[in-house]
């Protein structure tokens, strides 16, 4: 299991620590609207509109270092605009991985 990390946003900051700190926090304040949007959506049988959540939440998998977890995304969000949630489950457990490492910051 890959965990997520500050990688990327090291490198993109370099030795600027406030905006790393900035595109952190924006991480922090965006992500569990998403993931609350995300869960709605699902729930309401909205597979289109879920698709186009997880299209905005590949982005921040990829941004945490989560290689893995973007592929699988990107298999979900095709197979959402077919009406099929069978990754559900295990986006879902990305998603909480990533809620939890968030806290963390």
């Amino acid at each position: 299991m890959e965990y997520p990390n500050l990688d990327y946003i090291k490198k993109l900051a370099g030795d600027d620590i406030s905006f790393e700190n900035k595109f952190i926090s924006i991480l922090k304040d965006e992500f569990p609207l998403e993931k609350s949007e995300y869960s709605s959506v699902l729930k309401a049988g909205k597979t289109d509109e879920t698709a186009l959540i997880v299209h905005k939440l590949k982005h921040k998998l990829n941004i945490l270092g989560l290689e893995n977890a973007y592929r699988l995304a990107v298999t979900y969000e095709e197979d959402l605009k077919k009406g099929d949630t069978k990754l559900k489950d295990q986006f879902s457990t990305i998603l909480e991985t990533i809620e939890s490492y968030l806290k963390t910051l």
